[in-house]
Order: C-alpha cells, then structure tokens, then sequence
C-alpha cells in the first residue's frame, strides 16, 4: 500500500486545516510562559466563581518549582499528582515540569493498592494530593516509595462565602484537616507556594519524558506511557487546528473531563494553555448540577467530553433552565458516541459534536470526524493533521485494503516513546516506519473514514475509562468464597458499558450479589466495580481451560434481546 492511498481523508479536512502543522521547538511548561507573556491578564482557570489569570498561574507553577526543587526533586524524578480538577493540579503539573521533573498524574478514585502499585512502579517519591485523601495516601505509603507528601484543601481556591459554607457544613462534619503530627515528610502546598529564590536552571528538551501516563495493556498490567514535551506539545498543537473558530485568548473550555486522564490533560489543559485560554475547572464531573451552572455562568466555547456526559446532559430533567448556547464546537471520545445523543446535544447547544478516537500512547486524539462539511456518523472520522494511519493484519502486521477489517496502527509525532522500564511491551505495539499499533480492530472506507469494530485487547471501557477483567477477578479471587471469577463488560447507553461478575462459589460456601459487590468497593475504584453479579455451577471454558468471557457475554445480548 503506497503512503498516498493512506490519505483519501484529506479531501475532507475543515477549511483551512492544513495536512502537516509544524511542531513548536519547545517545552510544554513552555506554553505556559508563553501565554502569560501574551495574555498575563486573561483568566486561565475559572474555579467556581474563583478566577486566577495567566500571570497568577505562571508566577505559582515556578514558585512551586523551587519548593520542590528546595525539598530534593531532581532532574528526572517522578511526582505524583493525585487530585482531581482543582487549580492546585495545574499549579503542580506545570511546577513539576518547570523543576525538571516527570508527572505521574493518578487517579483520585484510587484505593491504596492501586495508588501503591503505579507509585511503586513509576519509582514516585512524592505525591501531591487533598487533605480529604490522606487516609489512602498514609495507607499507600507503607507499600510505596513515598518520601514526601504534599497536601492540599480542595477549598484554597474557592470564592469567600463557598469556602466560609464549606467549612461549616462539610469539614465540621467530616473533620478539618488530617492529624499529620508525628508524620515526617508530610509537607503543606500553600506554605510551599510562599517559597522564596531563584529556580535552578535545569535543562528540558522536547524528547525529555514529561509525563508518565498509565494505561493498562492487553494483559491488563498497568504501564506507564512515555510522553514526551514534544509528544504533548504536538498533540497540543495538532488538537487545536481541528477547532477551527477557535481564536487565541478568547476561548473558553469546559474542564469536566478529569484532568489525570490523557483525554482531559490534551483536550483541555494543553490545548487550553497553549492558546491563552480560560479553562472552567469541575472537580467532580458527576456533579451535573455543578457541570450546568458553570456552562451557564463561564459560558465555554468548546467543550470536550464522554458519550455518558453528553447523554446525562440530554436527559436532565432541569436542562432547559441552562443556557448552553455559548458552546460551539465538541469532540467525544473514549466510548462510542450514539448518533441520537449526538443529534440530540446539538439540537440543545446549538454547537457541533463529533466522534473521535484516541489513547493515552498517543496523548489522545488521533482522529476526528471533521466539524463541518463531511462527517459520518458512526465513525471515528479522519487521521488528524501530522498522522498516517492504517490497517494492519493483526497477525502479520501485513497493510490491509481498504474494507477490510484488521488492527488500527498509527505513524504520527503524538506517539509515546515507550512503555516504562518495559522494552518488551514497547516492542510489542510497534511496528517498523515508527507505525504504533492501538489494539483497535476496525477499518477504514474508500474515503479514508476510520471504524472501530472490536477491541484486540481484551478490556471494555466504563464510563470513559479502560477496565480490564484480569484487575476485576484478581480482586474477586482474592475472596475467601471464591472458586472462580470471570469479569464481563455489557453494553450500556448511558455508561457505555456495565460490569458483570459471574461467580462459581467454593464447596460449601453461600454469598450474596450484595456481599461481593461490597466486598470489590473496599478494593476497586468506583467504576471498576461490577454493577451485577450471577452465581454458577461453572464458567464456559476453551479445552485448555480459558474461561470464555465472550461466551458470557454473547450470551447475555440473547437473553437482552429476547426481552426485549
């Protein structure tokens, strides 16, 4: 297959949109000082009714820098965020990056063995999260490497009279502030913002691993992809052509997706800073209300999210009280986007939704349906700027026709420079010509439209997120009860798809759905619990004895169809 029959999609790129972008020679906290040089006035985070500027934000991400380079942080050193979208992550992501450190950006929703294993892994010995979270924190602590702890309140930032309400109902309640007392390393944010000196100079290019961002594989281990300042500045720069009525200090972004997940962190974050723009900050994306009244209030031009949210927000019972007119151009990603919640959004908004495609190995986006003109709905639309893309024989790695189904491989800057600490995982997803392959079955049509049709590893995604079975019945077989555990993902419109647990219990022994549906939320991060369990005799298995989860599941689309 020649290089030109890779690109029938170009006929469909939006109006000045050009084919190859060039990539800016420098850091990503580069970014940042570029915009605060350009736009030192313009808000870059809106928090509740709480704004802090380009300036403010410049000035606290390099005096966050010398704290951590006062407490020891090197050249090279991972730092752990874990929290959710607060101002506070910004600050931290860009200080980190500034004192020539790599962020390992963690999900809040964590529970301590979770937390332990990416800390272990990554070799963090500092991590930056809430004071609600010291509990796993200290808990984590003992199986990690942690040598420094750094706490913040998620209310530093908010308006007076949310911060006064705040306190009064939330932390009398709840507690104030952790007893760290007798803890060493422990370590509070905001004293740390008051650090004075100069930052030491330390020396960051593009090919520098910038972040570490944990995906799992199709084993379902955990790895750290290796982003690179250049990966993300280009991913930056190649996501923000694609919205093509966006215009350098005027926009507004809608920040409900988590900002620790690649899809957040490139789609709002970078892209946001790179071109000056305010970014509206939601701490729990849950929180529809939350979610509302902030587009109603910030009113955001862009607006980037999940099939779940975009579905949520159309089935609101109070949607219309909100005006949500200001946006205008939306990408979905993550889970497939239903074409009646695309149709259905729109006609509420007034703006354009479109279906992309992307992982945390490529920073995110790698196709987007185009936002005028041409799009086909039930795609995942066309290889944006800087990107070939190709389908492979999943076997041979051979280049496949077009029709034809087989794996998804992509050749563009974004890629990852590897696995972490695991060259022979990197050298299972790369292909030679620099061609990553995504693990995505799909194929792509004579106008050079992308599908995905299955998924080559064996996960399924919730709500957004990549959930793979083995972390799910490695929990369940750690159940006294249990003989054995198969996990299954079942499609869902709202969630994209449910958790399912089929249990063959031990000789003797008696369990409830309850029982063990408690038992995975002591263990698992709240979506990665199963919504429903089924109790057998026996798992359907291969003849060497794998259990046939697509068996499982086929087997409940009949009986969904049948009651249907």
């Amino acid at each position: 297959m020649s290089e030109a029959s890779f690109k029938p999609w170009l006929k469909f790129y939006e109006p000045g949109v050009p084919e190859t972008l060039a990539i800016p020679a420098h850091t990503l906290h580069a970014s940042l000082s570029n915009a605060a040089k350009k736009f030192p006035n313009n808000s870059a985070i809106i928090f509740f009714d709480s704004k802090m500027t380009y300036r403010e934000l410049d000035e606290a991400a390099t005096r966050f820098a010398v704290a951590l380079q006062k407490l020891g942080v090197k050249k090279g050193d991972r730092v752990m965020v874990y929290m959710p979208n607060t101002p506070q992550f910004v600050i931290a992501f860009y200080g980190i990056l500034r004192a020539g450190a790599i962020v390992v950006p963690t999900n809040p929703q964590y529970v301590p063995r979770e937390l332990a294993y990416q800390a272990t892994d990554s070799g963090a010995e500092t991590v930056i999260a809430l004071t609600m979270n010291w509990k796993t924190i200290k808990e984590a602590r003992g199986q990690s490497p942690y040598k420094r702890i750094i706490l913040c309140n998620i209310k530093e930032y908010f308006p007076p009279l949310l911060k006064f309400l705040f306190t009064v109902a939330k932390e009398k309640k709840e507690g104030h502030r952790p007893d760290v007392s007798g803890e060493q390393g422990v370590f509070d944010f905001q004293t740390l913002l008051k650090t004075t000196g100069n930052l030491t100079p330390v020396e960051v290019n593009q090919n520098d691993v910038a972040v570490l961002g944990y995906t799992g594989g199709t084993t379902g281990v955990s790895k750290g992809a290796m982003l690179s300042h250049r990966n993300l500045v280009a991913q930056a720069v190649i996501t923000l052509c694609w919205f093509t009525t966006s215009k350098p200090g005027e926009d507004v972004f809608m920040g409900a997706l988590p900002l620790f997940h690649s899809f957040g962190m490139t789609c709002v974050m970078n892209t946001a800073v790179h071109n000056g723009a305010a970014m509206v900050l939601v701490p729990n994306p849950r929180d529809l209300p939350s979610v509302l009244k902030a587009a109603h209030k910030h009113r955001p031009t862009i607006f980037s999210g999940v099939p779940t949210m975009y579905a949520t927000i159309n089935n609101f019972k109070d949607v219309k009280k909100y005006d949500l007119t200001s946006i205008k151009q939306c990408c979905s990603g993550a889970a497939p986007l239903p074409e009646q919640v695309q149709l259905t959004f729109e006609a509420t908004t007034g703006g354009k939704l479109v279906e992309g495609f992307g992982l945390t190995e490529t920073c995110s986006p790698t196709h987007i349906n185009p936002l005028s003109g041409t799009r086909k709905i039930g795609t995942i639309g066309v290889p944006v700027p800087n990107t070939i893309a190709k389908i492979v024989h999943p076997e041979t790695g051979a280049d496949l026709p077009c029709g034809e189904i087989g794996e998804i491989a992509i050749q563009s800057p974004q890629i990852m420079l590897g696995y972490w600490n695991k060259p022979d995982e990197t050298a299972k997803v790369m292909l030679p010509g620099n061609f990553f392959l995504t693990g995505d079955l799909g194929k792509m049509d004579e106008d050079g439209f992308f599908t995905v049709v299955d998924r080559k590893k064996d996960m399924f995604i919730v709500g957004g997120f990549n959930v793979y079975p083995r972390e799910i019945e490695e929990v369940l077989f750690k159940h006294p009860k249990v003989a054995e555990a198969a996990a299954v993902g079942i499609p869902d419109i709202q969630r994209g798809e449910n958790i399912k647990a089929y249990i063959v219990l031990k000789p003797g022994e008696t369990a409830t759905a309850d029982e063990i549906i408690a038992y995975c939320r002591e263990n698992l991060t709240r979506y990665k619990v199963p919504r429903e369990v089924e109790f057998r005799d026996a798992l359907p298995k291969t003849l060497v004895g794998k259990v046939l989860r697509r068996t499982l599941r086929d087997e409940e689309l009949a009986k969904k169809a049948k009651d249907t």
